[in-house]
C-alpha cells in the first residue's frame, strides 16, 4: 500500500456525507440518497422550527409585559410538553394503521439506508420516516416532559431583555439569540422527532434509548456552566478579573437590587441543578459503573462509599470529581495503563478528590508565603533589618520552600509563619476552628456588642441566599468571610457544610479603632470600593488592582441594621435664637407628655369613680388621717427642736450639700418625712399668706439658696399636713390628675403666678381636643370642652410644669448656656433645691428628663428642617419621637434595649472636651448593603498558628508586638482580633447558627 490510499472508501463516502449533516443538525434528513416528495423536507423543517415557535409566543409575552418571565418559561415549556405527546400519540396512530405486521425494530446506528415509499403528506409512511417513534411508553413520557423543561429553560434563558442587560450589546444579543434558539432545536429534535446519530458511538445497537438524552444533556450542562458556574455570581471571576456581569457602581439597595435581580435567578437555578438534579444525575452514572457489576473488594467499597456520600454532603466538589474522571478516562485509550488496569471508579474518584484537595491546599499555601516575602520588602512599615537576608534566603532555598509548602498541605496543617516573618515552619495539624470549645461562648462583651447582636440574624439570612446562590464562591469547611459596612467589621467563619445546609459562626471585631485597626480598615474599605463603587467607567474584564491581597471581594448583601450618622452641631446648640425658644418649648412638649401620661394611666380606670378610689387605695392609714386634718399655718417654732441641735457638730459645714454625723444618714419616720413641710399655692384651694420666702434673689444670693430653701428642718413631734383636696369643676377630671405628691415643689407664689402667665394655654387646649377616651363606656359628648373649662385641672398642671422646670432650670428665667443645656440632657446638672426635690419623684424625673430629650432634638430638627408651623404638626413630631425614636444616651441602659428592639431611630448627644464641640449622634434602621470579601483561608490559618505558637509557647504578649502591628496586605490585627478568646478579642460571637441553603 502506497500513501494514496483513500482516508475514506469511495462506497462509503456518499453514506458519510448523508449522515454527518444530519449529525450536526440533531436529526433532520435533507440529503437522503433518493427521490423523496418535496412536503418530506418541508415536514422535517416545520417539526424542527416548532420548539422556536413555542418559545417565541413566551418570549412575545414577555416583551410585551403581558407575563412575566417565569410565567412565559413555563407557558412554553407547557406547550412544549403537549406538543411532544401529540408527536408521540401521532406516531402510534400511523404505526396501528399499518396493515402489515412488522418485526420490533431496534435502531441499528450502523443500517439507516433503508427506503421508504411516501402516499402523502401526513400518511402514515411519512409518519414513521420522519418520527420513528419510542420503544417504551415510560420512554414517551419521560422524553416528553424532558423537551417541556428544556423548551421552557431555554425560552428563560434566552430572553432578550436578560441577555442585553447581561452583556449590553444589540449585536451580541441577537447572535445568543438565533444560536441560542438553533441548539434548543436541535436537541429537541433528537429528544422527540428523530435522534441523529452520534460521534462518540460505542455500541451498534441503542436498547435503552439513551442518545437520545445526550444532546439535552449537554444543553442543560450548558446552561448550567453559563448560569449557575460559582464564579458568576461574584465579582472577581477567580480573584483576577471583574466579571462583566456583575452590577457596576453598588452604592445604594434599590439600584443593586434592580440590577442583581437576574444573577438572583440564576443562582434560584444553580440551586435547584445542586441540590436536585446534579445529585441524581451522579448517582445514576456511579449506579451503572462497571465495577460494581462485579464482586466487591475492600477498595471498591471504600471508593464507592466515599462518593455515594460525597454526592450529598458536598454536591460541587463531587460534580468536579467525576468530571474529571470521566474525561481522563475519554483520553487514557491505553487499557494496559495502571488507571485502568488497576484502578475502579471508587478509587480514581478518591485519588482525584485528594489531589483536588490538596492541589488547592498548596496553591493557597504558596499565595500567602509570596505575599509575606513580597511585603516584608515593599511594605515600609514591614521591612526589618533583617528583611534582605531573609529574602535572599528565601530564593536560595526556594525549592525547599515549595518542599514545605507541599508537606504542609499534604498533611492538611497550616503554614506556620514564625513571628509573620518569612520563616516557615510546618505547624501541627489544627481543627477548621483552631482552638476547641463550645462555639460563641467567649467575647469580650462591652457596649458595642448589641449592635452586632442585632444585625447578626437579618446578616444570616443574607448569607443564607448569598451560599445557595453561589454568591461567595465555593464555600467549605474553614472557610473565612470579612464584611465590612461603615465601622463595623464582621468576620464570618463556615464550620461545617452539607447537603442544603451550612453552620456559620459569625463574630463581630471592636468599633473603637486604634491605629493598626484602623489602617488594616482603611485598605478593606479601599479594596471594596475599587471593587463595588468605581467601576462605571471601567473596561469589560478590568483586572483587580489587589489581586494578591488576602481579600477578595465576592458581593454585596442587603442587611437590616442601622447607620450611624455623627453631626457637629456648632451652630445649633450655641445658637441665643434657639436657647431663647428652648424653654417655652420645653414647657408645652412637658405638657404634652404630663397629659399622655395620665391620659394613659386613666385607661385602667372603669370610671371617675374608680379613679378617686384607687387613689385613695394607695394611701396609708396615717395619710388618710392626715388628710381629714385642717391645714393651719407653719410656725418658725416648728422648724426647730432639740433633736436638730444634736445633729450638728463643731465640725459641721453650713455650706455642705449633705449633713455630717446622724444628720447624713437619719430619715424622717411617717410616710411624708420627704416632703418639705413649706406651703405653696395648690391648685383649686385657698392661698395661705406668703411664709417668707423670698420672691426674688439677687445673684448673690445663689450661694446660700441651699440653705434658705433646701430641706427645712421638721418638727418631728407632729404629723406632716396633706395637701387640700382639688375640688374640679368636671368629674371626669380626676382622670388626668397628676399625682398629689408631683404638687409638693419648694416653689414661691410669685413663680406659679409667671407661669400662669407663661403657660400655653391654647396648646394645653389642643391636647386635650386630641383626646378620644375610647376606654371610657358612659361618656358626654362635650368631655373635652369641660375639660378645657376646669381651672383646677388646669392649675394642676401649670404647679407641674413649674416643679419640672424648678428642678432642672432653677428659678431664674435666663437664655440657658450650652452646657447646662448638655448637663440637662445627660442628667448632671449640678445640685440644687429642686433639683433634689425632682430627683426624689424619680417617675417625675423621668418624664421631666424624657422631655428635655424630645425638647433638644425639636430644636435640633426646627434648625435643620424649618420651622413649626401648627399644633398639629408639632403633635406629629412628637409622637414621632414616642413611637419611632429612643433620645438618649449611648450609655443608657435603654439604648441598648431599643437597638435589639429595633428602633427605627435612635439619637444621642456627645461633647469632645479636646476640640470643644458638641455633636449629635443618630442611628437610622434600614436596609443597607453590607460589602463582603473571602479570606485566603490558609493566611488566616497560618497568622493563628503562629498566634497560638507566640502567646501560648513562646508567651509574648505584649500589647506592641510586631505579630500584631498592622498588616495591610495580611490583615494582621483584625485576624489576630478574630481569634477566639483568650488569644483573640472579638466583642461579639455567634452560636452555631444553621443556614438551609434550599
Amino acid at each position: 500500500m502506497g500513501p494514496d490510499v483513500p482516508l475514506l472508501n469511495d462506497y462509503k463516502q456518499e453514506f458519510f456525507l448523508k449522515r454527518f449533516p444530519q449529525t450536526v443538525l440533531g436529526g433532520p434528513r435533507f440529503k437522503l440518497g433518493y427521490c423523496a416528495p418535496p412536503y418530506i423536507y418541508v415536514n422535517q423543517i416545520i417539526l424542527f422550527l416548532i420548539p422556536w415557535v413555542l418559545g417565541g409566543v413566551g418570549t412575545l409575552l414577555y416583551q410585551l409585559g403581558i407575563m412575566k418571565d417565569y410565567y412565559t418559561a413555563a407557558l412554553s415549556g407547557g406547550l412544549m410538553f403537549v406538543t411532544a405527546l401529540i408527536l408521540q400519540m401521532t406516531n402510534l396512530y400511523a404505526k396501528q394503521k399499518t396493515v402489515t405486521v412488522e418485526r420490533m425494530q431496534i435502531q441499528n446506528t450502523l443500517t439507516d439506508e433503508d427506503e421508504f415509499e411516501f402516499s402523502s403528506c401526513i400518511g402514515s409512511e411519512t409518519v414513521k420516516f420522519i418520527i420513528p417513534g419510542k420503544k417504551y411508553i415510560i420512554n414517551t413520557i419521560f422524553h416528553s416532559l424532558l423537551a417541556g423543561v428544556l423548551c421552557g429553560l431555554g425560552t428563560w434563558y434566552l430572553l432578550p431583555n436578560r441577555i442585553t442587560l447581561l452583556y449590553s450589546n444589540i449585536g451580541g444579543t441577537v447572535m445568543i439569540f438565533v444560536f441560542g434558539w438553533l441548539t434548543i432545536c436541535i436537541g429537541e429534535y433528537s429528544l422527540i422527532i428523530n435522534t441523529a446519530t452520534e460521534t462518540a458511538t460505542f455500541q451498534a445497537l441503542d436498547t435503552y434509548e439513551i442518545t437520545a438524552l445526550m444532546r439535552p444533556f449537554y444543553i442543560f450542562v450548558f446552561i448550567a456552566v453559563d448560569l449557575a458556574h460559582r464564579e458568576i455570581q461574584r465579582v472577581y471571576l477567580f480573584g483576577v478579573f471583574r466579571n462583566p456581569c456583575y452590577p457596576k457602581d453598588v452604592r445604594t439597595v434599590t439600584v443593586f437590587m434592580e440590577k442583581q435581580r437576574r444573577l438572583m435567578k440564576v443562582g434560584v437555578v444553580r440551586r435547584i441543578l445542586l441540590t436536585l438534579v446534579s445529585p441524581f444525575a451522579m448517582i445514576a452514572f456511579l449506579a451503572l459503573d462497571r465495577s460494581l457489576q462485579n464482586l466487591h473488594s475492600v477498595s471498591v467499597c471504600i471508593g464507592f462509599t466515599r462518593i455515594f456520600r460525597m454526592v450529598w454532603q458536598n454536591t460541587e466538589n463531587a460534580l468536579m470529581d467525576i468530571v474529571v474522571v470521566s474525561v481522563a478516562q475519554m483520553l487514557v485509550f491505553n487499557p494496559d495503563l495502571w488507571w485502568n488496569r488497576s484502578l475502579d471508579t471508587g478509587i480514581r474518584l478518591l485519588l482525584v478528590g485528594i489531589l483536588r484537595d490538596r492541589l488547592l491546599q498548596f496553591v493557597s499555601k504558596l499565595q500567602f508565603a509570596i505575599a509575606i516575602l513580597l511585603t516584608s520588602w515593599t511594605e515600609k512599615k514591614q521591612r526589618r533589618k533583617s528583611a534582605a537576608t531573609l529574602i535572599t534566603l528565601n530564593v536560595v532555598f526556594f525549592p525547599i520552600l515549595l518542599t514545605f509548602i507541599a508537606i504542609s498541605a499534604l498533611l492538611s496543617s497550616p503554614l506556620l509563619p514564625l513571628f509573620t516573618l518569612p520563616v516557615f515552619l510546618i505547624g501541627f495539624p489544627r481543627p477548621v476552628r483552631s482552638w476547641p470549645g463550645p462555639v460563641g461562648t467567649t467575647a469580650c462583651v462591652c457596649s458595642d456588642t448589641v449592635y452586632y447582636q442585632q444585625m447578626v440574624p437579618s446578616l444570616a439570612v443574607a448569607l443564607q441566599s448569598a451560599l445557595a446562590a453561589g454568591s461567595l464562591g465555593l464555600s467549605l469547611p474553614g472557610s473565612h468571610y470579612l464584611c465590612r459596612f461603615q465601622d463595623r467589621l464582621m468576620w464570618i467563619l463556615v464550620l461545617e457544610k452539607g447537603f442544603t445546609y451550612c453552620g456559620v459562626n459569625i463574630k463581630g471585631l471592636e468599633l473603637q479603632e486604634t491605629s493598626c485597626h484602623a489602617a488594616e480598615a482603611h485598605r478593606v474599605d479601599e479594596i471594596f470600593e475599587m471593587a463595588f463603587e468605581h467601576q462605571e467607567h471601567t473596561k469589560i474584564l478590568s483586572p483587580n488592582h489587589h489581586f494578591g491581597h488576602i481579600l477578595t471581594p465576592c458581593t454585596v448583601l442587603p442587611v437590616r441594621l442601622y447607620s450611624d450618622a455623627r453631626n457637629v452641631l456648632s451652630g445649633i446648640i450655641d445658637s441665643h435664637e434657639n436657647l431663647k425658644h428652648l424653654k417655652d418649648d420645653f414647657i408645652k412638649v412637658l405638657v404634652w407628655m404630663l397629659v399622655q401620661y395620665c391620659y394613659k394611666k386613666s385607661k385602667t380606670w372603669e370610671s371617675p369613680g374608680s379613679a378617686n378610689k384607687s387613689n385613695k387605695g394607695s394611701f396609708s392609714e396615717n395619710q388618710r388621717k392626715a388628710a381629714v386634718e385642717r391645714s393651719r399655718p407653719l410656725r418658725e417654732e416648728d422648724s426647730f427642736s432639740v433633736d436638730t441641735i444634736e445633729d450638728w457638730t463643731d465640725d459641721s459645714d453650713i455650706f455642705d450639700l449633705e449633713p455630717s454625723g446622724r444628720m447624713k444618714d437619719r430619715k424622717e419616720p411617717g410616710p411624708l418625712g420627704d416632703i418639705p413641710k413649706v406651703h405653696v399655692s395648690i391648685p383649686g384651694s385657698v392661698e395661705t399668706q406668703g411664709q417668707g420666702i423670698p420672691q426674688e434673689m439677687s445673684p448673690e444670693d445663689k450661694l446660700y439658696r441651699a440653705v434658705v430653701l433646701g430641706l427645712p428642718a421638721v418638727d418631728k413631734g407632729k404629723q406632716r399636713e396633706a395637701l387640700p383636696r382639688v375640688e374640679f369643676s368636671c368629674s371626669y377630671s380626676e382622670l388626668l390628675s397628676i399625682p398629689e405628691e408631683w404638687r409638693t415643689a419648694p416653689v414661691p407664689p410669685s413663680k406659679v403666678n409667671e407661669m400662669r402667665q407663661r403657660f400655653p394655654e391654647e396648646w394645653y387646649h389642643f391636647i386635650l381636643s386630641q383626646l378620644d377616651f375610647f376606654h371610657l363606656k358612659e361618656k358626654p359628648y362635650n368631655l373635652p370642652e369641660a375639660l378645657m373649662k376646669d381651672k383646677a385641672l388646669k392649675d394642676l398642671y401649670i404647679h407641674g410644669v413649674l416643679s419640672c422646670c424648678f428642678g432642672l432650670f432653677g428659678l431664674d428665667n435666663t437664655v440657658p448656656a450650652p452646657s447646662h443645656v448638655f448637663r440637662a440632657y445627660t442628667g448632671g446638672i449640678p445640685w440644687s433645691v429642686g433639683l433634689d426635690w425632682l430627683t426624689g419623684k424619680p417617675e417625675l424625673f423621668q418624664l421631666a428628663l424624657k422631655a428635655f430629650r424630645y425638647t433638644f432634638k425639636l430644636m435640633v430638627d426646627k434648625a435643620s428642617l424649618g420651622p413649626i408651623e401648627n399644633f398639629k404638626e408639632l403633635v406629629n413630631y412628637l409622637e414621632e419621637y414616642e413611637n419611632d425614636w429612643y433620645i438618649g444616651l449611648v450609655s443608657d441602659l435603654e439604648w441598648q434595649q431599643a437597638v435589639l428592639k429595633e428602633k427605627p431611630y435612635l439619637f444621642s448627644l456627645g461633647h469632645d472636651p479636646n476640640m470643644g464641640i458638641y455633636t449629635g449622634r443618630v442611628l437610622t434602621l434600614q436596609e443597607l448593603l453590607v460589602q463582603v470579601g473571602k479570606l485566603n483561608d490558609e493566611a488566616v490559618r497560618g497568622q493563628w498558628a503562629n498566634l497560638s505558637w507566640e502567646l501560648l509557647y513562646a508567651t509574648n504578649d505584649d500589647e506592641e508586638r510586631y505579630s500584631i502591628q498592622a498588616h495591610p496586605v495580611l490583615l494582621r490585627n483584625l485576624t489576630v482580633q478574630a481569634a477566639d478568646p483568650p488569644l483573640g478579642y472579638p466583642v461579639y460571637s455567634s452560636e452555631l447558627l444553621h443556614l438551609p441553603l434550599f
